[in-house]
């Protein structure tokens, strides 16, 4: 059966942990897919992995729709969550929803943006034309230049702020918000205060679900992997092992291990 909003939902209620991965194509789509599990996220980050960029900056609404086609290809069972790109939704509502029923008619089930407060009127008004929408907070990589650098985020007087970001897009409507690069005891508070789906990346285990970068977990991205990150080649015999191993560890609460978090 295929994971939807609802199925993540439920899985909050239960305690059961939720498990996200990126792709980008239909051979590592399917392999995921295959392995169990329950979202792809077809994430800008292929500006990096894919495409050699720095940053995420230069990913089109073009590159994400066309990748996002390649994923629903190859998966049928998980949910596919396509990443709007830098560009493609700040100047205004409605070019957020143009650009969201581009990614979702090459397949993807729910759209990502980044931002807490300053994206609640274009999440309230997407969810209210029937697009499912996870937000992103906490370390934004399209804002990295003008955050410094890719910067834990919610350090001192500024987790206030993250935990009203995270309340704020609940109330607009979001499904699920990632945490990205956040303190783990924060990401708990956040979690535990949330109705809504916690996806961490860099946020400790007791986020309701994690999500990593699929070239970081299969080291096969050439460039510095973030500290969050493990290699789950190590030991597998196979990509598809690994996955699964990624898998059972998220489920286990055994990944991320505080060498992975953050204070």
């Amino acid at each position: 059966m295929a994971v939807t909003v609802t199925t993540m939902q439920k899985m909050k209620q239960a305690g059961d942990k939720i498990t996200w991965l990126t792709a980008y194509d239909y051979s590592f789509a399917s392999l995921i897919d295959n392995a169990g599990i329950d979202a792809i996220l077809v994430g800008d980050s292929l500006g990096m992995v894919m495409q050699g960029h720095a940053t995420p900056v230069p990913v089109t609404l073009e590159d994400a729709a066309y990748h996002t086609a390649c994923v629903a290809r190859g998966a049928s069972n998980c949910m596919i969550v396509g990443d709007l790109p830098f560009g493609s939704y700040q100047v205004s509502k409605e070019q957020a929803y143009q650009s969201a029923v581009t990614l979702m008619q090459a397949g993807a089930h729910t759209i990502k943006l980044e931002g807490g407060e300053l994206q609640v009127e274009t999440i309230r008004f997407l969810v209210e034309r029937g697009i499912a929408v996870c937000a992103h907070i906490g370390l934004t990589p399209q804002s990295v230049h003008q955050l410094g650098g890719f910067k834990v985020q919610g350090r001192g007087d500024a987790a206030q702020q993250l935990i009203d970001d995270a309340v704020k897009v609940e109330q607009a409507g979001a499904f699920a918000v990632v945490l990205e690069a956040v303190p783990a005891a924060l990401a708990k508070q956040i979690s535990e205060r949330l109705s809504i789906p916690t996806i961490g990346i860099g946020a400790g285990v007791d986020c309701d679900g994690q999500v990593l970068v699929l070239q970081d977990m299969i080291g096969i991205y050439p460039k510095k992997s973030p500290k969050f990150c493990k290699n789950f080649m190590y030991g597998s015999a196979s990509i598809e092992a690994a996955i699964e191993r990624y898998i059972k560890e998220v489920k286990d609460r055994d990944f991320p291990a505080l060498e992975h978090s953050f204070s």
